[in-house]
């Protein structure tokens, strides 16, 4: 027979418990002649099964149905779903907490959160140290924070030499511009990347041109390129001045420009956003050219559909974002499909590099990306594409 601070003792449990286990009628006590209760052998045993049973993960008031009854199997069930619900989460909180702490990955929580709160992860991105370049580069390349700036240097030593970071062709550049009855005023260009655009749009209009890029060795690329190019081809050529500045935070008057052309860079900050952030930029009644990446089928195989779901979650079909730029105060006065010249000038050199880096070694999986990024181009382009907008503002 035991005292109950033996039985405490030998069960680990306080006098506290074991007097509620005894309300409940799990264990019985026999008082003595002094007025102490004394347990069995068996009250011991029978609270090492219920600590067993709670060990499982059932309540007490589980425990005390399976002591007193036949197993309910169905109960079981139930808490055993329960209880694997429980460690998946726990272990979404364990990876989450290891890659804070820089001993994983954060790339599948920095997908899902950008995709639920896209704002919010940005401002968090910063205020772990990031600048918004650094934080808007991790959202949609290396998305993992431990791992970016390995991510970006590979990421940049993969693009080093080559002049397109995105499909385009002078020939659809200048479709665009046909589009629009203005030749002359201010012109700005966001995203301007190294170039390529802003060079056929001088060749073409009188605009006074600004080009715009949070990349200061893309600005340089063109900045070396003009320099070397358009004086010996036209001293007549319009003024380009370039500023090394965030799409977000643009360092210009309100109404300042007839044209804004930003081509393949507005879902950087989200294409909704742009078309209202940069609207008070643009002057009465100018323009707006936007291109963007978008389903050109209601029906995508599923392989294509999950991969742009993770890479651009905010992709949607050409009606999709007409009926968002409409609802953001443009009018669309024309809209087409870039041309497979401008997915050439984009894949092939982006390819032939590709495969001349088959052998280098790389610590993050930039070139990875990049050959899966490849391998959906090779099989499904064409079920989805880049969609030209020319707009105009409405007052």
């Amino acid at each position: 027979m035991y005292k109950i601070s033996e039985l405490a003792q030998k069960v680990n449990l306080s006098r506290t418990t074991l007097l509620y286990y005894e309300k409940l009628g799990l264990i019985s006590s026999k008082r003595q002649a002094n007025g102490y209760r004394s347990y069995s052998e068996f009250d011991l045993q029978r609270v090492k099964l219920l600590q067993q049973l709670q060990a499982g993960g059932l309540s007490l008031k589980e425990c005390q149905a399976c002591l007193e009854a036949k197993i309910n199997r169905a109960q079981l069930l139930q808490r055993l779903q329960t209880l694997d619900e429980d460690i998946a989460q726990k272990q979404k909180s364990r990876e989450l907490l290891s890659s804070m702490l820089g001993m994983s990955s954060m790339r599948d929580w920095h997908q899902a959160t950008d995709k639920h709160a896209p704002s919010a992860h940005l401002d968090w991105l910063m205020t772990q140290g990031f600048s918004e370049k650094q934080a808007l580069r991790l959202k949609w390349l290396s998305k993992d924070m431990n791992n970016h700036e390995q991510y970006m240097r590979e990421f940049e030593f993969i693009f080093d030499g080559l002049d397109r970071l995105g499909p385009s062709s002078t020939d659809d550049s200048i479709k665009a511009l046909s589009s629009i009855p203005v030749k002359t005023g201010e012109l700005l260009e966001i995203g301007c990347g190294k170039g390529v655009t802003t060079i056929a749009l001088a060749e073409h209009t009188q605009f006074a041109i600004t080009g715009l890029d949070n990349d200061e060795y893309n600005l340089s690329c063109l900045k070396e390129h003009l320099a070397q190019q358009l004086p010996p081809l036209d001293h007549s050529l319009p003024q380009i001045e370039l500023i090394c500045a965030s799409m977000t935070d643009m360092p210009f008057s309100e109404q300042q420009f007839d044209v804004i052309w930003s081509e393949g860079s507005a879902y950087i900050m989200g294409v909704k956003q742009a078309l209202e952030s940069w609207k008070r930029f643009i002057k009465p009644e100018g323009y707006l050219v936007v291109s963007d990446l978008v389903w050109l089928t209601d029906s995508p195989d599923d392989e294509v559909q999950q991969f742009w779901l993770d890479a651009y979650p905010e992709m949607a079909t050409v009606a999709s974002r007409q009926q968002m730029i409409e609802d953001a105060g443009y009018q669309v006065i024309d809209s087409y499909t870039l041309s497979q010249a401008s997915w050439d000038n984009y894949l092939l050199p982006l390819q032939q590099k590709a495969n001349q880096l088959a052998e280098h070694v790389f610590v993050s999986p930039a070139l990875a990306d990049l050959q899966k990024e490849l391998t959906i181009h090779s099989k499904y382009l064409g079920q989805y594409g880049y969609q030209m907008f020319v707009l105009k503002l409405r007052h």
